[in-house]
């Protein structure tokens, strides 16, 4: 019940989440890790948001900037440039728009073009976009991006030599005399008060010491003092990790400025852990590390943040929560947060699995190519859902939406109420709306729960052709729109609708059906708008609905649709030709 109540208020647009939302991804970008630049062309990404829509898309996120692990970071005017065309024309569809970025000038650009969202995935550590959203009344996207690892200590760790020569070489010196060992100890002492070394060490058998690091990336190699010899190849990994003095950088060159990108420097990170961080010596006795220490550190985040938001005056119902998987954790770690996802729900802020083809999602499916991690992805996806997701963020969303109908109806037992608008001028017009009313009834997981009175109308936008019957369907249904609407559209072809490119768009037809509303269901696209963009004008639809529920007006200017006064509407009601 606490997961059905839970809204999110994006702009003029609010979701409610009795059923999961699907957000699709929409990489404006030459160097995705998924779709490799497939829709950097800007007509090429707009057709594919609208193809995202018609296939279920409850929102659109728009991203100009890869960032993927080893990503090159983008100039906010050139990310701009990419996205801008993309939000102006999928917000002018209808459709709820997120703009992906963590620049201040880019999130301001794409909500007066029309975004509703802003998904920072920084979490909102700018001071200068909380200033922004708080003067806004757009959605918030709270992504945490950074290392789960235990936070790095103070002190030094001591480089172990662990060569097979070393080791036999330490060996043998343990079994020399005791009076040569007792001379040694004084300069080994000198030695670790040199390096920093712990006053206590784990030894494992044989002698060998183990350091104390923190689980995830190794701590980096302090800075040696003018004293300290330091090997070339610790040179070499200091050189990585420590900034260069200013004198030795006269001037910044193109890698410079890469790495004091602070998110980028992460991502480089977050791929070595990856790929290079192998525990041999550390043993443990679990698959998976504490999960305690890791939510502590993204739950903290997210919290803090989002309050952050609130006291700066964001509204609670705006913001929604990311964990960020893949963004600076190991596989490991990214499988502990996606277990704990029910702890994240329990914060009360609607809650995003943003899982699709990341790196984790291959590891444990055995997939190495990002493009086909789909179905794992949707496995991983279900979990989430089970445990209280409530959007879920995707590359696919032709198959997720499959893949989440399916399940919903089986699962989720949840009848929604709909209108249905019904309209004829050829042919027996009563006897057609009836037969319609019929067919509806018949269509899976549906029924039809009450009927208007059968109105005569005049004929509205082509007006050179025969009054029009009109009436409206009171439905409750449990089929997600877009396939109620393709049920309806099948009913127009067996009742002889012309659907055929020479067919007058609002010309004669012997059956019309449309989809009006929807309870909770907010949609935009081509195909199917939600509420219905016209409902406002039509007074062949707004008077049969007065028959099914009080104040039609009043209720659909509450749901953000503008609606006019009687005498400036179309195709107005002339006579009434009797019962449904």
């Amino acid at each position: 019940m606490a997961n059905d109540s839970k809204t999110w208020r994006c702009g003029k647009y609010e979701l409610s989440f009795d059923r999961p939302r699907i957000m699709g991804v929409l990489n404006v970008t030459p160097d995705s890790f998924s779709d490799g630049g497939e829709h950097f062309d800007p007509d090429a990404a707009i057709e594919y948001g609208l193809a995202m829509l018609d296939a279920g898309a409850d929102i659109i996120d728009v991203g100009g900037e890869s960032t993927r692990p080893g990503f090159t970071p983008v100039n906010p005017d050139e990310e701009a440039r990419r996205v801008l065309p993309v939000v102006r024309a999928l917000a002018k569809e209808g459709a709820i728009v997120s703009i992906d970025t963590r620049h201040v000038a880019v999130a301001k650009a794409a909500v007066r073009c029309g975004a509703s969202i802003v998904n920072d995935v920084t979490g909102f550590t700018d001071p200068k976009m909380v200033e922004f959203v708080k003067t806004s009344i757009c959605g918030v996207i709270v992504m945490h991006a950074g290392e789960v690892a235990a936070p790095t200590r103070t002190h030094a760790t001591v480089q172990l030599d662990t060569s097979a020569a070393a080791f036999v070489a330490e060996k043998a010196r343990e079994a020399a005399a005791e009076a040569a060992r007792e001379a040694e100890k004084p300069a080994r002492r000198r030695r670790g008060k040199l390096l920093g070394e712990p006053k206590s060490e784990a030894k494992l058998p044989g002698g060998v010491v183990q350091p104390s690091l923190p689980f995830g990336e190794p701590e980096p190699t302090p800075e040696p003092s003018s004293e300290q010899e330091t090997p070339a190849a610790e040179q070499a990994a200091a050189a990585e990790t420590v900034a260069p003095a200013p004198e030795a950088a006269p001037a910044a060159t193109e890698a410079e400025s890469e790495s004091n990108d602070r998110l980028a420097a992460m991502m480089r990170r977050s791929a070595r852990r990856e790929e290079a961080y192998v525990p041999t010596s550390q043993l443990r006795r679990f698959t998976l590390p504490d999960s305690a220490p890791i939510m502590r550190r993204v739950m903290g985040f997210l919290s803090d943040q989002a309050r952050t938001l609130i006291h700066a005056g964001v509204s609670r119902d705006r913001i929604c929560i990311d964990p960020g998987p893949g963004f600076g954790k190991t596989a490991n770690e990214d499988i502990v947060i996606q277990r704990e996802t029910a702890k994240m729900a329990s914060l009360g802020y609607p809650l995003m699995c943003a899982v699709s083809r990341k790196r984790f999602v291959g590891a444990i499916s055995g997939v190495t190519d990002a493009a086909a991690r789909d179905a794992a992805t949707f496995g991983v996806c279900l979990g989430a859902i089970q445990a209280g997701a409530n959007i879920v963020r995707v590359h696919d969303v032709t198959g997720f939406a499959q893949f989440l109908n399916g399940y919903w109806a089986v699962a989720k037992p949840q009848p929604r109420r709909a209108f249905v608008a019904v309209g004829s001028n050829l042919g027996h017009r009563c006897d057609n709306i009836r037969a319609a009313r019929d067919m509806i009834a018949e269509i899976p997981l549906t029924c039809v729960s009450n009927c208007s009175r059968i109105y005569e109308s005049e004929p509205a936008y082509e007006t050179r052709q025969d009054a029009f019957a009109n009436a409206v369907i009171e439905i409750k249904t449990e089929l997600a729109p877009l396939v109620l609407l393709d049920e309806l559209m099948k009913i127009e072809t067996e009742l002889g609708r012309d659907r055929s490119k020479k067919a007058k768009v609002n010309g004669p037809r012997t059956i019309d059906l449309d989809l009006l509303w929807m309870d909770g269901e907010t949609h935009g696209g081509k195909k199917l708008r939600l509420p219905h963009p016209l409902i406002g004008e039509r007074d062949f639809v707004l008077v049969p609905l007065e028959d099914l529920m009080h104040d039609p007006a009043r209720f659909f200017r509450y749901n953000g649709v503008e609606v006019k006064e009687p005498e400036d509407r179309v195709g107005h009601i002339v006579g009434e030709l009797g019962r449904m």
